[in-house]
């Protein structure tokens, strides 16, 4: 069954390009208006232009710093102000560092700690109870595969991804009963911009999916009649995902070390 949203307001973090970007043309596709954030104001209103143009909807787009401390309760209160009810939260914005530890800028691990855990937290919590009251939509983390086992070379992303997994798992165990749908998705390495903020392809481990395969293993997601607390998106990732969930530890840090460093 394809599940449609039309009549429900979705809101989509880092949605200016790449996996954002995506999954705003997918929901509003499916006749959901929009609610898109992120920090570049003019993607951002190029994204939203064509996305109304296209499909008709009412899209709000709003330029902020998700890093910074409370931003996800600053959106809900400037939503609310306006009389906008979120029926779908997609938590999307992140980014990734790649060096060992003390080689990293304390400054930009701290902001990508913030970004991809204290925000998603934030975020989540200040939104979920009117989700919950509608029951019509979903939540979705943008995890990754790099939460299935530590990852030398990329520890703090690694670490903040395994957060997203575990949190997620979570919320979806907590508000089973609640009609809301609330999963995980975790891809592998994607053609998108994450990989220029890298600045290395050498992470990339598999093989590289579009954006679009990406949601469409969202999507395909939702539309089961019992939606899965997360997802691995691509087969041979998710073989590599139950690798490293089934091996000794000691093993699945090695073969993360020597994927991610080489």
């Amino acid at each position: 069954m394809t599940m449609t949203y039309t009549g429900t307001t979705a809101l989509i973090t880092g949605a200016s390009s790449g996996l954002g970007s995506e999954f705003a043309a997918r929901f509003a596709a499916r006749g959901a208006n929009l609610v898109l954030t992120a920090r570049r104001t003019e993607r951002l209103e190029e994204v939203a232009r064509k996305l109304r143009d296209a499909h008709g909807i009412s899209v709000t787009t709003l330029s902020k710093d998700l890093s910074r401390p409370g931003a996800g309760a600053e959106i809900h209160e400037e939503l609310t102000d306006r009389g906008i009810r979120i029926d779908t939260l997609i938590n999307n914005a992140g980014f990734g560092t790649r060096s060992p530890l003390v080689e990293e800028d304390p400054t930009v691990i701290a902001s990508e700690i913030s970004l991809n855990v204290a925000a998603l937290v934030d975020t989540t919590r200040a939104f979920l109870p009117e989700m919950l009251s509608t029951g019509k939509g979903a939540l979705i983390n943008v995890a990754s595969t790099a939460a299935f086992q530590p990852v030398p070379g990329m520890a703090v992303y690694g670490a903040s991804k395994a957060f997203v997994l575990s949190f997620t798992e979570a919320l979806a165990h907590e508000t089973k009963d609640s009609g809301l749908r609330v999963f995980a998705l975790c891809p592998g390495a994607t053609r998108t911009e994450f990989f220029d903020v890298l600045g290395s392809q050498a992470a990339a481990v598999g093989r590289l999916q579009s954006a679009s395969e990406v949601i469409d293993t969202a999507l395909r997601a939702l539309d089961r009649p019992t939606t899965p607390v997360s997802v691995v998106s691509g087969w041979g990732n998710r073989v590599l995902a139950g690798m490293a969930q089934r091996l000794p530890r000691h093993l699945s840090l090695a073969i993360a070390g020597r994927a991610v460093q080489d």
